[in-house]
């Protein structure tokens, strides 16, 4: 209801006589210009004709974008001008451009400044320049304390109709249509009377038993009393709805009428306890909120479907809820037996988050960003600790918007303009350039006065000192930073710089010659930097960035490592990589160790985790007396096996020439007592073996490298079987031994795929390689290539499913297995909700002192997540980012070339990891 304007007290009449002497003081109402979506004013036209009757001229600046049309200013007596410098009084919603202020005027809007907000204190510095009197909106209170001009209620409003038409794609995502899917966005109807019919309609609906009865009873919790929450009632309201005490929430959750939802209405005494006692005290409270917890998590969070949070958080005070308590509550419920698919279970009661007080990092811990009326909800996974643009996926609905009543201009702008009229009188008949000691202000309007005469008053000299002392601890915390280095920006480095940003002590540069990923991964994660470079090309800039940090993380192919390591020595810091410890890199030890850094290899998957859990059983083996009689392990990165749908049963998730060259390399093993030499060049592929200990995945195996090299740091020279290979589907290694024989595996260098070289196709390409002159017919070719492969039907199809012997270009490389890669990572990628695997058996024999044997299996399975990381990223990013972390926190000192071989390191990096979700198991088969 509108308020009606009366000016018969003895205050108004005051100012009727007032205005006489002052009917040249003139209001102007600014264009609000911070973004698209601001379409509110903080006066209607209403406002304006009254103004205009008592005597004021309005100048109402020109804008398109406003709701209310400027013909109905016009009409209420306004005056449309782009110059407003003759206005004594400037108004509008939120903070104009610093360029646009106007020197010793009145302005009265959102300032967001009186917690010294950052973004804000230049604006403040320009006011305060510019000797403008700031009267703040948000200070105009009563003597109770209680905000009287504000658009709280609206925001309540606009955000319930959001979360209810988010729900309906939620719901919908998870399998579910449901009559949410008729709500729209706040902003799609002409007014509040047409939301509130839809969403009638919807209630209607429910009303019918219309909603899917596996999505159970729905329950909404309303935080906060005031205007906000109570708006967001208002709305909710119109569905047929039942409200409850809290703490009958458990039951209605449970057994509740589906022909209705229910909701509750959460005060203070309804959650926070005293940590000593469990008891609440409001003045207690008041006074020592640091004392206190809440119980949402636990008393109320497990029984709501959807969470609208009206209240503001302060430091001292208690979260609602924090990560750790998403994760819990995020845990899949049990699904009762026999649920048709088509009719799904939710998987977790809390489906939603509405947060209107948009209070970033507040009451809601991983609300950390707000999201916008273009892009209004977003996923966030508890998890991977990761927010996602998206309806669909693991986690909770998130809607942040921080200017919700701009959906509802209209009726936004008359309401807030209902509370700010009783006080615009007295602020227009003053002169920014008067002292403010001369006004004759009411409390109300003089306690919301920020700034005044060049001048922070009195109340709000609090800001500078709480601007120099964030200043002074941002200095201090720039002292207690840690810098990291990450060089490139593969699969690999969404774990880590997920991880690693979780502590926001932690600065992160990411360098990488990919611009493209490094503008996703520096909009996702925040604390991280951004260069674009070719490292290996860059060698002066890679040193100089090197130099400014504490530690480098290279995701590099494991051939650039030196060319890093060498840079950190030179500079005295520290690096980790997730690759192998090559020859190139011991050679370094010596200067490692003279520069007095740790650089740690092989803390990836394979190796990194092969190593730990192989050092984890070996350990806990050698403290019973027992010895190693045999160790075999063999890992790999697969698709997972409804995905593996081409001739190589493969795809890429990492680095494709890695992949290739592996399968040409040479390898040593030791199988009872004797040592296996296998040649570089191919015949690894000669040693594949069938592995039968997951039979329905049906691989195959084949040695990895030097695994006798193992034996001393692993301590089990006793062991007369040492053996580390790889997986793959069956079937890979013979297309891949097609690859060989054609001579596509081959990293000598090409001159005739160097870019500046004519484009050969691979057809061309592939008449080079069996000794044909083109051009030549297809069929004459493949006959060729068919012989050089001996005839095998099964390698031809695969080169011609690859497009090998086509008119494609082959993409420019240094060689031709680089060019191969290319071509390969084009063709055999993760396709939209294809996931990956990786699967890891560790076969350790062991005698113990009572001479029986013990065979001991540990297991490692990932998936991928389709709306995630991969399992190859998870398994190879997390320990990497974990070790790094140690490191840098001082768990790490050791000095010189590392491995995770002692269980002060791998001992912390297979606890957390499990914490991510890489979780691994072990059985044993006593053997007499």
């Amino acid at each position: 209801m509108l308020r009606a304007f009366s000016h018969t007290n003895g205050k108004c009449a005051f100012r009727h006589a007032k205005c006489r002497h002052h009917h040249k003081s003139v209001l102007a109402i600014r264009r609000e210009d911070v973004n698209a979506w601001e379409r509110r004013a903080p006066l209607a036209p209403k406002h304006v004709k009254e103004l205009t009757q008592m005597g004021y001229k309005v100048l109402v600046q020109p804008s398109n974008r406003r709701a209310i049309h400027e013909k109905d200013y016009v009409k209420a007596g306004g005056i449309i001008q782009e110059d407003i410098s003759e206005a004594s009084l400037i108004v509008g919603v939120k903070r104009p451009p610093e360029d646009k202020l106007i020197p010793k005027k009145n302005y009265a809007f959102f300032s967001h400044t009186i917690k010294a907000q950052e973004a804000n204190m230049p604006l403040l510095d320009e006011i305060l320049r510019q000797e403008i009197r700031l009267f703040d909106y948000e200070k105009m209170v009563d003597h109770k304390g209680m905000r009287v001009v504000a658009f709280g209620k609206w925001a309540g409003v606009a955000g319930m109709i959001n979360i209810l038409h988010g729900l309906g794609l939620r719901f919908l995502a998870l399998g579910h249509h449901t009559p949410f899917m008729h709500i729209g966005m706040a902003h799609n109807y002409r007014n509040s009377s047409q939301a509130v019919q839809a969403v009638r309609d919807a209630g209607y609906e429910i009303s019918l038993g219309l909603m899917p009865k596996s999505v159970g009873p729905l329950t909404f919790v309303f935080t906060g009393t005031g205007n906000v929450s109570k708006g967001a009632q208002e709305m909710f309201n119109a569905l047929p709805c039942e409200f409850v005490e809290p703490h009958e929430l458990k039951e209605v959750s449970q057994s509740g009428d589906l022909r209705k939802v229910y909701g509750t209405v959460l005060s203070r005494h309804h959650h926070l306890v005293r940590k000593h006692d469990g008891m609440y005290d409001p003045v207690d409270y008041d006074k020592h909120p640091e004392l206190y917890t809440s119980r949402f998590n636990t008393d109320i969070a497990p029984y709501t479907t959807c969470l609208i949070n009206g209240i503001y958080w302060e430091q001292h005070t208690p979260r609602l809820l924090s990560r750790q308590d998403a994760q819990k509550l995020l845990m899949p419920v049990r699904s009762a037996a026999g649920a048709p698919e088509g009719c799904p279970e939710l998987p977790h009661k809390l489906l939603a988050i509405c947060d209107i007080s948009a209070d970033t990092g507040g009451s809601i811990e991983f609300m950390t960003e707000c999201t916008t009326i273009d892009s209004p909800f977003c996923m966030y996974d508890a998890d991977q600790h990761i927010i996602h643009d998206s309806v669909e996926g693991s986690g909770i609905l998130m809607c942040s918007i921080d200017n919700l009543p701009a959906q509802l201009p209209i009726e936004a702008t008359e309401y807030f303009g209902d509370m700010l009229f009783p006080y615009i009188e007295e602020m227009l008949l003053s002169e920014g350039s008067e002292p403010l000691e001369n006004q004759n202000y009411s409390s109300v309007v003089r306690d919301a006065v920020i700034a005044s005469n060049g001048s922070l008053t009195a109340k709000y000299e609090y800001i500078q000192k709480l601007r120099e002392s964030r200043e002074y601890a941002q200095m201090l915390n720039m002292d207690n930073k840690k810098r990291v280095l990450v060089l490139g920006s593969g699969y690999v480095s969404g774990p880590v710089l997920e991880y690693l940003t979780r502590d926001s002590k932690v600065d992160i540069t990411i360098a990488s010659v990919m611009e493209e990923q490094l503008e996703q991964l520096t909009k996702k994660f925040s604390n991280v930097t951004s260069v674009h470079m070719d490292v290996l090309k860059h060698e002066e800039k890679l040193s100089s960035l090197v130099k400014k940090h504490d530690l480098v993380i290279s995701l590099l192919p494991y051939s650039a490592h030196p060319l890093v390591a060498k840079k950190c020595i030179n500079n005295k810091v520290n690096l980790v990589t997730a690759s192998y410890l090559t020859p190139a890199m011991k050679e370094l030890q010596k200067s490692v160790e003279a520069a007095g850094i740790t650089v740690i290899s092989e803390v990836g998957l394979d190796p990194g985790l092969d190593h730990m859990l192989a050092m984890e059983c070996i350990d806990k083996a050698k403290e019973v007396g027992a010895t190693v009689v045999s160790y075999t392990s063999f890992c790999g990165g697969l698709p997972a096996p409804e995905h593996s749908d081409n001739p190589l049963r493969y795809k890429f998730s990492w680095s494709p020439q890695g992949v290739l060259l592996n399968t040409v390399q040479s390898a040593t093993y030791l199988k009872n007592g004797e040592v296996i030499n296998i040649p570089a060049g191919g015949a690894l592929l000669d040693s594949v073996t069938s592995m039968d200990f997951f039979p329905g995945l049906n691989l195959e195996g084949f040695p990895n490298r030097d695994s006798t090299k193992y034996a001393e740091p692993y301590g089990i020279q006793t062991a007369h079987t040492l053996l580390r290979g790889t997986l793959r589907y069956k079937g890979y290694s013979k297309t891949m031994g097609g690859f060989v024989k054609l001579g596509l595996i081959n990293p000598d260098p090409y001159p005739l795929l160097n870019k500046d070289a004519p484009r050969l196709t691979w057809k061309q390409l592939m008449c080079k390689l069996v000794g044909i002159q083109p051009p030549v017919e297809y069929s004459v070719l493949r006959e060729a290539v068919f012989n050089k492969l001996e005839r095998d039907k099964s390698q031809l199809e695969a080169v011609e499913w690859l497009g090998l012997l086509g008119d494609e270009p082959v993409p420019t490389a240094d060689s031709i297995v680089g060019a191969l890669a290319k071509h390969m990572e084009t063709n055999l990628p993760f396709g939209t909700g294809e996931r990956d695997m990786i699967v890891m058996r560790n076969e350790i024999g062991l005698r113990h002192p009572s001479g029986h044997l013990e065979d001991k299996f540990i297991d490692l399975v990932v998936y991928g997540d389709n709306k995630g990381y991969s399992a190859m990223a998870k398994t190879v990013g997390y320990p990497t980012a974990i070790a790094a972390k140690m490191v840098l926190d001082g768990e790490i000192d050791v000095k010189g070339m590392v491995i995770p071989l002692t269980k002060n390191i791998y001992g912390p990096i297979l606890e957390r990891v499990r914490a991510e979700g890489i979780v691994y198991s072990t059985h044993s088969v006593i053997r007499q």
